[in-house]
């Protein structure tokens, strides 16, 4: 695909510029009425299959993590998503924008990644109301 092919692509599907790949499975946490359903719909489009849920029992190569700042603790949430990633998976951490409801200061999201042991490597918006953080832990 062409890099002009590439960047169309991110301007329809927002989940485009998430690094989602065919085939990944993408276990999707803290589900409620205020997610974006454009990107969640585009991830499934780029993955090729439906989300799964809390309640999955296997391990995911993506957990998709929606986080408020009255969710409760960060770093308790983040230790628990990497209990349920296979070896290489990364979380997608979403947290709402500056501003919004639920938001969350960008140092307390780099607190939480450090004491959880993971690295941030990457930050973008990822919605219209969500800003996003790529966390991956360190090869075990």
């Amino acid at each position: 695909m062409s890099a002009t092919a590439d960047h169309a692509e991110e301007r329809t599907n927002p989940a485009a510029k998430l690094g989602f790949e065919p085939g990944q499975v993408v276990q999707e946490i803290g589900f409620d009425d205020d997610v974006d359903q454009d990107l969640r719909e585009g991830i499934e489009s780029v993955i090729g299959q439906d989300l799964v849920d809390e309640d999955y029992d296997d391990v995911a190569d993506v957990v998709l993590l929606w986080f408020r700042d009255e969710d409760g603790d960060l770093t308790d949430a983040l230790v628990d998503a990497i209990g349920l990633l296979d070896e290489g998976g990364f979380i997608w951490l979403l947290t709402p924008k500056t501003g919004r409801d639920g938001y969350i200061e960008p140092s307390d999201i780099s607190d939480a990644a450090q004491t959880a042991g993971l690295s941030q490597t990457k930050s973008i918006s990822a919605a219209k109301d969500w800003a996003g953080s790529r966390l991956v832990a360190p090869r075990r």
